[in-house]
């Protein structure tokens, strides 16, 4: 992303928030002047708008100079915290004060839209802002490193021009000298060249059957690193495996005991409490239903517990007893 895309979204930011906050001011200045009209004596009401302007304008002042701030990359200390948390609560409180007074909450709710909003606004402005800031500052510094690289790049080319061009006049000079000399020593110069062809011939040979020599012994030590390696990775996935099917194993059996003593201590406390003084609420007469039954007592021994009528208990006993049959017989099948 290059800075125009950047100052683009910077701009749509700032749109954005000074909508919200003209849109916020307004609702509050309609919201909270006839609450201070009803709260103002006759002959003052004319200053009823007075309140939410002094308000919004703090506010827009917070707005404003946490933006340049945040756009110069600077910090103001916590007085400036204070008062855009101050104002946004004295925003909040006035919208909603009406409806709070005649115990409106969906007024409440309705009102406090706008403030909370602007709040938000504020806070999530000032860190975009910081946030583009940086991001600025970072793309200017590299635009100054690419330009020094530039800078840099242009006069070692320069230097570079400069020394070819001395070279050139220097290799003119010696080709000059060694012109003179050529003549002399021209069969002295092929017999050295034909002798360092048949070295270099042999030290290529000699290169590529000692290159290919250790990528052979390289490929050996590498299929016997990773025969090794993967044997290793092997018995240890192996050994992983069998501790997490243990440690499985171990959570299932404490949770079935865990499930089973709290299960008992339910069905203890339920038959403890003794015979009910009024009926029970439906879901906690099932409960004592489940206890009696499973503790084996009788159908009018469970009714007393519960409080509901013998008639009722004998159909609960009979879908327990149904149920308990159906799970023996799947676990038959199984």
């Amino acid at each position: 992303m290059n800075s125009v895309q950047i100052r683009s979204a910077e701009r749509a930011l700032s749109v954005g928030t000074w909508l919200i906050v003209c849109g916020a001011m307004l609702f509050s200045i309609l919201t909270v002047t006839p609450l201070m009209r009803a709260h103002t004596p006759v002959e003052w009401r004319w200053t009823a708008p007075i309140l939410p302007l002094v308000v919004d304008a703090a506010v827009v002042i917070v707005v404003r100079l946490d933006s340049v701030l945040a756009r110069l990359g600077g910090h103001g200390g916590r007085w400036p915290v204070v008062l855009r948390w101050m104002t946004g609560g004295m925003t909040l409180a006035l919208n909603v004060g009406d409806s709070a007074l005649r115990k409106d909450l969906v007024g409440v709710a309705v009102h406090a839209v706008a403030p909370l909003l602007l709040i938000v606004t504020a806070e999530t402005g000032l860190a975009y802002r910081a946030g583009i800031t940086n991001a600025l500052t970072a793309l200017q510094d590299r635009e100054r490193a690419d330009q020094a690289a530039r800078e840099k790049a242009a006069a070692e080319r320069a230097d570079a021009a400069v020394k070819r061009e001395r070279e050139a006049r220097e290799f003119e000079a010696r080709m000059a000298r060694e012109q003179r000399d050529h003549e002399a020593s021209l069969v002295r110069e092929q017999a050295e060249r034909e002798e360092r062809v048949r070295r270099e011939e042999r030290e290529r040979a000699e290169a590529a059957e000692r290159a290919e020599r250790e990528t052979r012994e390289r490929r050996e030590r590498e299929r016997e690193q990773q025969r090794v390696e993967r044997e290793r990775l092997e018995r240890e996935a192996a050994a992983r495996a069998a501790q997490e099917r243990r440690d499985r194993e171990e959570r299932t059996r404490r949770e079935q005991r865990e499930q089973a003593e709290r299960a008992e201590r339910e069905r203890a406390a339920l038959l403890a409490a003794g015979p009910a003084e009024e009926q029970q609420g439906k879901e906690q007469a099932l409960k004592t239903v489940a206890a009696a039954f499973a503790a084996g007592l009788s159908v009018r021994a469970a009714a007393e517990l519960c409080g509901w009528s013998t008639g009722w208990v004998t159909g609960r006993y009979q879908d327990l007893r149904d149920a308990a049959d159906s799970a023996r017989a799947l676990e038959g099948v199984a």
